[in-house]
Formats: structure tokens, sequence, C-alpha cells
């Protein structure tokens, strides 16, 4: 079911959002070893891809040619001499591994697998080999060891659902992560002949999601909400005895990264969605020895000044260790690139535009759903609003993903055409404990449903929203979620879009990638013995319930939640006489990655809400 409606009109309350949607961002900056030039991902003239600029303020920037594909992330080898680029062939799912010099010069393909994918870990400190994963058709996973500039290759670990994190520099040691979504397990391994592997924080309940190795090897620094309810910096070292280097009470440590050195950590800490950042250094070896045991000196983490920007995306730390880089952005400024001095905290910014004229800031809100659970969301007003207004509840996809303060231009969009955002963090949203994520698993997803249409009472009895004017909208979970709101609560919404969401969990495992499959039975239940868990749970067999004018959009390349879910909930939503559109992107996946396709994307969401909820016609 090809259909695609992009030359539909525009009203006038969308010509102000040129500026919103002309807006470009920078990502995944890198510092070269001599702190001299930096290299991020783009989409300044269009499509992201790699540029590189002299890692000082206002300096100019230029493009490395690494062919059509759109980009998503760059990586600076130690040796300075290579570059490794993520690409997404075609603009869907399926990445692979390039090098590029810095200049533009000898690209190459290092790992792209038929059919399957491929991602690049770290550099391994030793010339220019690299740490990637590869993930085959099938869906098992090969850790390697890639020479990005002879691209000889070594295998080094291999598994279904494997992610290695770090090897150590004499390529003795790795880290490798396994398991299913939030339930994660960490293992450190001996690449030695007849070498073990030894399990990191076993029998624990909770998962660990990201690991680094100390230099020498003989640490991992690791982020674990493994025995705890949120999220710290835990390191373990040969001896196996856990360490738990630093956490707080009102905060989960969202990513950190340590210097090639290993002599500094920087942390960055996910504080109800706001960034924070500390520096720590973990011990006096200049190769990251084992840390002091906690209580007993440890070191604490030094806070560092607030970024310039509510959130922080990426930090990596020069080889040493004395300067971090950066990509912060908010809601009024796409993502830039920001230098931070770790001795001094001076920030300064490299790379990027400036806040956009215009922009409304996010405000943060709390709210009680029926149950007693406290729920929080970004709250998006209309300039100028007067009284209750049209509102769009938004509804993050994972459903372990968390809605932040970042620049959206859809809601800066929809707010220059009157219409309100709430976008919610309903149980099962990462950012606030084990526990809350854990909230929806299984049979408890009943109650994330129930939690949008708290939302959405909430927006009424606080006096912002108007009751008969409200719409729900989401990506991938998140459209899933805006389809079981619109069925389970026909009568709470005047519209709805469902941007790559699932309609049906059965057809969904049937198709969607084999490791995607195995990674979501924790999340979701087991395709067979939770056959009819899943069904009353999948919204397209109570499509009988659907009153709501529909917008489904999705990106014809998406192996993730394949298009089929998209043809079925159009098919049955006509079938049933209810107005629904498709907007069908050829060269998308899961994502959309080209400028050009966001725009349309944005105009074409804001024209279907502001028709059903602003129209004298449709009131």
């Amino acid at each position: 079911m090809a259909e695609h409606v992009l030359g539909a009109g525009l009203p006038h309350a969308v010509s102000h959002d040129t500026a919103f949607l002309d807006a470009w961002a920078c990502r995944t900056p890198a510092l070269s070893p001599d702190r001299r030039a930096i290299a991020y991902v783009s989409d300044r003239d269009g499509a992201p891809r790699v540029w590189v600029q002299p890692a000082r303020p206002g300096a100019e920037a230029r493009p490395v040619d690494t062919g059509p594909e759109p980009v998503a992330e760059v990586g600076w080898s130690p040796t300075g001499e290579r570059l490794a680029v993520l690409v997404a062939p075609g603009g869907g799912e399926h990445t692979q591994v390039w090098t590029v010099r810095p200049d533009g010069g000898d690209l190459r393909p290092l790992a792209a697998p038929e059919g399957g994918s491929a991602w690049f870990r770290e550099w391994t400190g030793r010339g220019d080999l690299l740490l990637v994963t590869e993930v085959s058709a099938a869906g098992p996973a090969e850790a390697l060891l890639v020479d990005a500039g002879t691209g000889s290759r070594q295998t080094v670990a291999a598994g279904p659902l494997l992610r290695p994190e770090s090897v150590s520099r004499d390529h003795a040691r790795i880290l490798l992560r396994r398991g299913p979504r939030g339930m994660r397990r960490v293992f450190l391994a001996d690449l030695t002949p007849g070498g073990t592997e030894q399990p990191l924080l076993a029998g624990l309940p909770g998962s660990t999601d990201h690991g680094v190795l100390s230099p020498d090897g003989e640490t991992a620094y690791l982020l674990s909400d493994a025995g705890r309810d949120r999220a710290a910096l835990v390191a373990v070292s040969r001896g196996g005895v856990p360490v738990t280097l630093a956490e707080r009470a009102d905060a989960e440590l969202d990513r950190f990264a340590l210097g090639a050195d290993g002599r500094r950590l920087v942390l960055v800490w996910n504080v109800a969605g706001r960034s924070e950042l500390a520096v720590l250094e973990p011990g006096a070896g200049a190769l990251g020895t084992a840390p002091v045991a906690s209580g007993t000196g440890s070191p604490a983490p030094r806070p560092l000044p607030p970024p310039p920007g509510e959130l922080v995306t990426s930090v990596r730390v020069s080889l040493d260790s004395r300067t971090a880089v950066l990509a912060v952005e908010g809601p009024a400024r796409p993502s830039h690139v920001v230098s931070c001095d770790l001795d001094t905290g001076r920030y300064r910014t490299l790379a990027g535009a400036g806040r956009v004229a215009g922009a409304v800031d996010a405000e943060l809100v709390r709210l009680t759903a029926r149950d007693g659970l406290e729920l929080a969301g970004w709250l998006y007003r209309p300039p100028g609003a007067r009284g209750p207004a049209p509102y769009a509840l938004f509804l993050h996809g994972g459903p372990e993903d968390q809605e932040r303060p970042a620049f959206t231009p859809l809601y800066q969009c929809l707010v220059a055409a009157g219409i309100g955002v709430f976008a919610p963090n309903v149980r099962g949203s990462a950012g606030f404990g084990r526990a809350f994520r854990e909230a929806d698993d299984h049979a408890l997803r009943f109650h994330a449903v129930d939690d949008v249409a708290d939302c959405a009472a909430f927006l009424v009895r606080a006096g912002v929203a108007d009751p008969v004017r409200l719409a729900c909208m989401g990506w991938s979970y998140g459209g899933y979620l805006t389809l079981a709101a619109l069925v389970t609560y026909p009568g709470l919404f005047r519209a709805g879009v469902d941007v790559c969401g699932m309609a049906d969990f059965a057809t969904f495992y049937e198709r969607t990638e084999p490791w995607i499959a195995a990674a979501a039975v924790s999340e979701y239940g087991h395709p067979e013995a939770d056959r009819d868990l899943l069904r009353a749970l999948s919204p397209l067999h109570a499509f009988d319930r659907l009153a709501a004018p529909l917008l489904v959009v999705h990106g014809a390349r998406d192996t993730n939640v394949p298009v089929y879910e998209a043809e079925q909930v159009v098919g049955a939503a006509r079938a049933r006489g209810v107005p629904c559109e498709l907007l069908l992107f050829e060269d998308e996946g899961h994502e959309l990655r080209r400028r050009v396709n966001r725009v349309t994307f944005a105009r074409r969401v804001t024209e279907w809400l502001g028709r059903h909820l602003t129209c004298p016609s449709s009131l």
C-alpha cells in the first residue's frame, strides 16, 4: 500500500515555521588526538554527513565526502589518521561501518554484512584498530577487532544479543554485554588462549547497559542499576568486588566517558530530564588502576558548572583527559558542539546554530496517575494563549526511552500554529529508576494506556487544554500507545497521529528483525507463551472502537517496525469508515534522517492537527 500525501496544502497558521525547519544540528563530536580539530555529524546542507573543522569558535567547517548515504556517527582514531563513520544505506535501519581519512580520501567499508547491520564501539588505543559489532540477517552477533588501515578482521566473541563494550589496550581482555532489554549482563573475558569469561554484578536484579575498561584492563567501569533502583557508576576490578564510585538519590547516571589515559571520567547525570556534569578521578595510576573502596577515601565526583543547554547527548574525553567535547541542545536551540576544560569547568561553543527565533522553552510539570504513581512531562505552551487551548499529547518510543528537553521542530511548529504540546513520560520510561521503567512490563502495559488518559485529564483539570480539542500522537512504541489510547478511550481525542507504531504484536514479532524480537520478549511478552495477552494489548483487534481521524506516518525501509503495521492500520480504519491518511517516506526507515523529509513530516502533522483541532468546521 504505497500512498503519498506530500503535496497537501498548508494552513496559514504554519507559515511561520521556516526558522524551526531550517535549523540544523551537530551531533556525536569527536576531538582529533592533538585537540586541534573536531569531527561531527551535521545536516547543515540537508542530509547528515561528516564535517571537520578547527577546534576554535567561529572556525570554518568543511564536509568530508563519504558518499550519498546518511551518516549517524563519527569517531576519530587515536593516531589521527582515520575517521570511523556509521552509515545508513538508503536511510534505513541496517547500518555499516566505513573508514575515511579526515581529508576525505581512502573511503572504504570495514563492516557491511549482507542483510545485517554493523556498529563501531571504540578505537582500541592501538594504532587504527576498531572494536566493531556485526549482526547477521539471522540475528547472531559477532565482536570484531578491525584494522581500519588494512581491513584485517579478528572475531573475538560471538552470540545472540551480544554487544562488545570495550577492550583493553593490549587486547588481552574484553568487556561484553549480553541479554535482552532491561536484563542486560556484562562479562569480562580473557582473549588469551584458554581464557575464561567472568560475569560482573552476577545475581543482582536489574540491567547493566554500558561499560568501559581501564586501558590496562584491570578495572571495568559500569553504568548499571543492578541491585539498585537508579543507575550509578560501579567499578569492578580483577578481584570481582564491585565498588560504587558515584550515585545520586535524585538522578540516574545517563552516560559517562573515560579518558584514554584512564585518569578522568566525565559523568552525565539525568536529573528529571536535564543534564548535569561531574568529573571523577578514580585512581592515581596513569593506566586507571583499581579504585579505592567506597567509604575508605574514594574520591567524590567534582561537579562541573551547568552546561550551556538543558540536554547533553554525547560526551568524549581527549586523550590527555584535559578536555571533554559535548553535544548540547535545548528546546529552543538545536544540538551544537561544546568543549569543556575539565580543570576549570569553562565551556566554549565550537560549532552549531544559535537559539532559534520564536522558539518556546519547555516547562517541567508533574501529575499523579489514577493509581497514585507520579508522572512528569514537558509542556510547550502556545505563545499568547488565553484560556484553554488545543493540545496534542506526544508519546515517545522505547518504551524505555525518555522525553527530555530537546530541540524538536515539530513541537515548535505546532505551538506556532496555536496548538500546545504535552510530552509526558508515562510508566515504562527511563530516567526515573528501575521500578518505574518496569512498571509497564507485560500485563502492566494496560496501566500505561491509562496514563495517557490521565495526562489528558490533567491538562483539562489544570485549565491548560480545551477538552474538546485534544489529539494524541507518538513515534514507534509511542505510535503503538497512541493507537491503544484511541481505541481504549474513543471519545477522548479528536485526532491521532501514529508514526512507525506497532498495531499487532503478532505481526510485529513475525516481521521485525530477529534480534529485535528476541530483545523485546522481556518487555512485551513471548509471542507464543503470552499470545492471549499480546492479542489483548494489540490495538488492531479493537479497531471497531476507533473514532478519531488518523494520520499514519511510516518509512518504507523500516525493518524495526515494518511498514506492514502501517498498512494494517490504514486498511482497518478505512474499512470502518474512519478518515485515515498515509504519509509514506520511501527513502527512510524507523527514523527520519533527511531534513527535507523532517520538514515534510512536521508540516504535514501540523496541517493535520490544525485541520481537526482549530478549524471551525471540525469542531
